[in-house]
């Protein structure tokens, strides 16, 4: 048939039509990436760090006790004790999605509707399901800096000098430290304040805010609670998805050069649906377990 070449596309011989598929597919993993890469900065994460599936994610305490300097002339230099210890274990695993669109929501609602606004609502939950867990892993105190005070902001400021001195105290640098707050608890304060809040695909902000370089608001967050970490403490961890799975005619649509999410979609003609499959290993983690503070309001605090 005469023109059948340009009705073809190379990379799968099938119709010009799966074209659409290949575009879909590349827009939703950038996108991902994007909004991903923002809110790195935002966090003030350097980089991510690829790890293989299975890997395990360690956190350590690290403390020192520190031995006088006033050394007699000729005599042994004591050594100061340093404890460096493993703590916190998790493993970084591969999570697997699907979601699928039936030719009934398409023919009922559209394809913008039925396809695209799915897509959207996918690559959401996505996202926040890796912040859920991050801000379950903070809250947890077995390691955490504690204290209570009496107001939200000397909880603040308290969160946000402990941490400071834990790492003066390990010899560590501080460029920046994130605060992690409840909503309900920073509206309370904002209120009466001239406060610009900033929002990164549904997480709310603010940036230098009592010494905070960020300060994250989230419903996730108990009220009452503050918790601060230095942005040097937190890592982002992924399994790259392009790696080894084409070895099983398993191919995901990928992102660069970090490829934090792998996508495909495909139609199934055995029951006339749109499938979609996600694959992701990520992990925001945190190097020092006891680099975290986690500041209580009590109107009467000990």
């Amino acid at each position: 048939m005469p023109g059948i070449e340009s009705l073809t596309n190379p990379r799968t011989n099938l119709p010009n039509v799966f074209t659409d598929i290949d575009a879909r597919e590349k827009d939703f993993v950038t996108r991902f990436g994007t909004s991903w890469q923002a809110l790195q900065e935002v966090l003030g994460i350097a980089r991510p760090i690829k790890k293989e599936a299975g890997t395990k994610l360690v956190s350590y305490t690290a403390s020192i006790s520190l031995e006088s300097g006033d050394v007699d002339p000729g005599c042994v230099i004591p050594y100061s004790k340093t404890t460096v210890a493993e703590s916190v274990h998790a493993d970084l695993k591969l999570q697997k999605y699907a979601k699928a669109a039936t030719i009934e929501d398409v023919d009922k609602y559209g394809a913008e509707v039925a396809v695209q606004k799915t897509d959207d609502a996918f690559l959401n939950e996505l996202q926040v399901e890796v912040m859920e867990d991050f801000y379950t892993l903070l809250q947890d105190d077995t390691y955490a800096i504690t204290s209570n005070e009496a107001t939200w902001q000397m909880a603040v400021s308290m969160a946000i000098g402990r941490v400071k001195d834990k790492f003066k105290r390990m010899r560590k640098n501080v460029s920046a430290i994130t605060v992690f707050v409840n909503t309900v608890d920073a509206y309370k304060y904002l209120g009466a304040a001239n406060i610009s809040i900033q929002s990164l695909f549904g997480i709310d902000y603010v940036q230098n805010f009592l010494g905070a370089t960020t300060m994250i608001l989230s419903s996730e967050i108990e009220e009452g609670k503050v918790i601060a970490i230095p942005a040097d403490n937190m890592v982002l961890y992924y399994v790259d998805p392009s790696t080894e799975f084409a070895k099983l005619g398993l191919v995901y649509t990928t992102d660069g050069d970090t490829n934090l999410i792998g996508f495909h979609a495909q139609g199934n003609y055995g029951t006339a649906v749109g499938e979609s499959f996600a694959l992701k290993g990520m992990k925001l983690w945190y190097e020092f377990a006891d680099g975290v503070a986690i500041i209580t309001v009590d109107a009467n605090p000990s």
